[in-house]
């Protein structure tokens, strides 16, 4: 079946389904492949609970009229959205960068839907899948897309684009991370210019630019930039008015100036919400929608979250870590001005041969800083030389929090993913 005669289908059964837990009705079921499961199994079982159409790669599970064998699910999947992409003219930002993508995703999407029908990337599903289920949850009626793009490989934004077609590109920064995947943090820069490089082909394409960022505005010369930053010359600029300890700010566009408290920790997230007022001054959100979007936006799962226990004060930053991240959180702690400074860090994945060596730099920043306790926690760290106690899994701190209970502090919770830190939250 060609991609015309799919599309047909599509447009009647607009509902895109890639796992039976959670199955829409009359809608396509797409058999797509992982290390551990194989989506083919599961074809009769999706139109046995509600699809119309089950797209298949394995001729043994073509086994009746409504599921359709093709030569690649995954592949067809994605030729399916780029063909959406075609024949729809909504305008696409594409956002990617080493952090704070997802939160800039997310306070993009709260400022524009303020005066637009929005539809933007759900939680991080960022990647070769998410972004085609993204573009394929596309309608008449939206009006701005917000699609937000990860890799950890070059050449994979690239792909992203050329499915996403963006209309407006956005990095957030560029630092180590993935290094394991990239090979090099010159891998990184590459991998993520590569939205720039598809931006620059754009007739009429534009950027939303970090002017702060030299790395960035080297990048993007040649490409038309809608700019953002500290400095007052720039479109949208911006200024920390306090941490305590969320993010207070001032921001100035023209000759008027405003000034915003946060629910977000931590000031490298200026950046953050700069870009987001940017994008939303820029496509003519009023500057009233645009500070309420902003304060009333809250992070969520496990990002720069503040939770009161009861005996402590948490700052939970446990979805991902990595050398840059790290080094911006614990600076940003080191800054908030309040007593009792316990850190409790988890590992930082993905890094390759450059592992021990950005654990022991974390290592080191802190000792030439002041905090009351510090405690490590996973393999890459207890490799690590220090004096600070470091414990090899979350059993082994559970034990440790429960001979040494933690009180009357704020705590920074921050690891890579794996390591799971919310785990310890219930003892804090």
């Amino acid at each position: 079946m060609d991609i015309l005669e799919l599309y047909k289908i599509y447009q009647k059964h607009p509902e895109i389904s890639t796992d039976t837990r959670n199955n829409p009705k009359d809608s396509i079921f797409f058999a797509l492949k992982g290390a551990n499961f194989n989506g083919n199994e599961y074809a009769e079982q999706a139109i046995a609970s509600g699809s119309s159409y089950a797209i298949v790669d394995e001729a043994k599970h073509a086994t009746k009229s409504n599921i359709i064998l093709v030569d690649n699910a995954l592949e067809t999947l994605q030729q399916l959205a780029t063909y959406h992409r075609t024949q729809i003219k909504t305008p696409i930002i594409g956002i990617t960068g080493t952090n704070g993508k997802t939160t800039t995703k997310e306070l993009i999407t709260s400022v524009l839907s303020q005066e637009y029908k929005v539809i933007s990337t759900l939680g991080n599903l960022n990647n070769h899948i998410g972004v085609p289920l993204t573009i394929l949850r596309i309608r008449k009626e939206h009006e701005i897309v917000v699609i937000e793009m990860g890799a950890s490989h070059v050449g994979e934004i690239k792909q992203l684009a050329e499915i996403a077609r963006p209309s407006y590109g956005l990095i957030t920064n560029i630092g180590h991370a993935h290094i394991e995947g990239f090979g090099s943090y010159e891998n990184v820069i590459k991998a993520k210019g590569e939205l720039y490089e598809y931006i620059r082909k754009t007739p009429d394409g534009k950027i939303f630019l970090d002017h702060s960022n030299s790395l960035l505005k080297e990048m993007s010369e040649g490409i038309t930039a809608i700019e953002y930053g500290f400095e007052e010359e720039v479109f949208v600029s911006g200024k920390v008015l306090a941490i305590r300890p969320y993010l207070e700010f001032e921001w100035k566009f023209g000759n008027r100036r405003r000034k915003v408290k946060t629910k977000l920790i931590g000031e490298y997230n200026l950046s953050n919400v700069l870009a987001a007022i940017t994008v939303g001054n820029y496509l003519g959100v009023k500057a009233t929608l645009i500070c309420k979007a902003i304060e009333g936006y809250e992070p969520t799962n496990n990002r720069s979250q503040l939770k009161e226990t009861g005996k402590n004060m948490l700052i939970i930053d446990a979805y991902n870590a990595n050398p840059t991240s790290m080094h911006a959180a614990l600076e940003n702690f080191d800054h908030m001005d309040v007593n009792h400074k316990v850190l409790i860090l988890g590992d930082m994945k993905e890094l390759g041969p450059e592992t021990d060596m950005e654990h022991q730099k974390i290592a080191d920043y802190i000792s030439l800083h002041s905090f009351d306790k510090v405690l490590f926690v996973g393999d890459n760290f207890s490799r690590i030389k220090t004096d600070y106690p470091r414990f090899k899994d979350l059993d082994s701190l559970r034990n440790y929090l429960t001979e040494n209970p933690i009180k009357d502090s704020y705590i920074l919770l921050k690891g890579s993913r794996g390591v799971q830190l919310e785990q310890c939250i219930e003892m804090l």
